[in-house]
């Protein structure tokens, strides 16, 4: 069946635009974290834990979203706009902040609010799309991602105030795109919530269980390569100019940063026009095997020529998450039609859950063995993910 509603693209457009506003919300701790690091003496591993406080939040936010069925009792526009302006107003209280513990409470809250604008819009996009989901969900996806790059490309122009203000302001404007132009389209999901008494039909269904744990070999090098990219970045042109006594500007960690995570944004698109054609299976597998051979080179770039770690750098930033929207659809593919819902929040609460090790793990590896080393052990991920999916049986 193709899609024919003459509507669809002007509504992916929408929904894009309103992920990559929103979305921005995520890192802008992060972008601005030598700024609160400063504030309040904070080491790496403390530093990564205003992001991991978001990754916690989402998960909280996305299981309770799922017992009480918020996106099948609240209508989508509704649940979308109420939870960006939430979360806008939950990161602009970092301006205001009184201390490290204070900024973490925002940072869960902020991720728990973001719950109700990152999957929401997938199944938003997916009422609209048939023989193209794939291509349309990649393109949410790729959007979102560029709006997580956002704030380090304010953190290059401007300062952490900037930061701050410009992406609760996006999340506004999301809002507002979504709760004025946006309705579902023809082809609505019927009601498949969330069951405690499903998860142990979902984890004993063995294609639903080997989909998660390709899903589970994703996540484990995503976020941490989100995270830590552009501290290494940072890091590798500040050890070139100490070598080749040259200065390249506080600028440069910044903007390739950005490039870095928005070069996903290509990569998304990429990877839902290849898998509506040569199936998830093989993309996801492909991706995976490229975004793990990154993690292995990209330390022998470490302090050469910024040309070259950041070619490296955008590379792996276009295959880390080519794969991931298409995990969540390969996993309504094969999970029993009554337990898609639980099947979804099951993969996603482990998957996020699970980046918190990553995250914590890199900068410890940083403090053992140096950057260069610090990044081959998220290899193992993708490592894992490809064994997995190797293993289903998608006939």
């Amino acid at each position: 069946m193709t899609d024919a509603h003459p509507r669809r693209w002007a509504m992916l457009a929408l929904l894009a635009a309103a992920e990559l506003l929103g979305m921005a919300l995520w890192f802008s701790a992060g972008a601005g974290s030598a700024h609160l690091a400063a504030l309040w003496g904070l080491d790496a591993g403390r530093t990564g834990w205003l992001t991991a406080a978001v990754q916690l939040g989402f998960v909280a936010g996305t299981a309770l979203a799922a017992v009480l069925n918020l996106a099948d009792v609240v209508p989508a526009r509704a649940y979308f706009a109420v939870s960006a302006l939430a979360g806008a107003a939950a990161n602009a209280g970092l301006l205001v902040a009184p201390s490290f513990a204070a900024a973490l409470a925002l940072r869960f809250a902020t991720g728990a609010f973001l719950a109700g604008v990152y999957p929401p819009a997938m199944k938003m996009v997916a009422t609209w799309f048939r023989s193209a989901r794939g291509l349309a969900v990649g393109t949410v996806v790729g959007a979102l991602t560029v709006g997580k790059a956002t704030p380090y490309l304010i953190a290059a122009l401007g300062g952490f105030r900037e930061v701050v203000v410009l992406s609760s302001s996006g999340a506004v404007v999301a809002a507002v795109l979504v709760a004025l132009a946006y309705r579902d389209g023809p082809y609505a999901f019927g009601r498949r919530p969330f069951s405690w008494r499903l998860v142990g039909t979902v984890w004993h269904h063995r294609p639903t269980r080997l989909a998660i744990g390709g899903y589970l070999g994703h996540m484990w090098e995503l976020y941490a390569m989100w995270t830590w990219m552009p501290a290494f970045l940072a890091a590798s042109f500040a050890a070139f100019e100490a070598r080749r006594g040259v200065e390249l500007g506080a600028w440069a960690g910044g903007f390739g940063a950005f490039a870095t995570i928005a070069a996903g944004g290509l990569g998304c698109l990429w990877g839902g026009w290849v898998a509506d054609r040569v199936g998830r299976p093989r993309l996801v597998n492909a991706a995976m095997a490229a975004s793990g051979g990154c993690c292995l080179a990209v330390g022998f770039a470490f302090g050469e020529s910024p040309w070259i770690v950041t070619s490296v750098a955008l590379v792996w930033g276009f295959f880390v998450v080519a794969d991931s929207a298409q995990f969540s659809a390969l996993v309504t593919e094969v999970a029993p039609p009554h337990a898609v819902g639980t099947a979804l929040t099951l993969q996603t609460s482990m998957g996020f859950l699970l980046t918190l090790a990553t995250i914590q793990l890199v900068p410890a590896l940083v403090t053992a063995v140096g950057w260069p080393w610090a990044f081959p052990i998220l290899a193992l991920g993708p490592a894992a993910g490809i064994a997995s999916i190797l293993r289903l049986d998608m006939r």
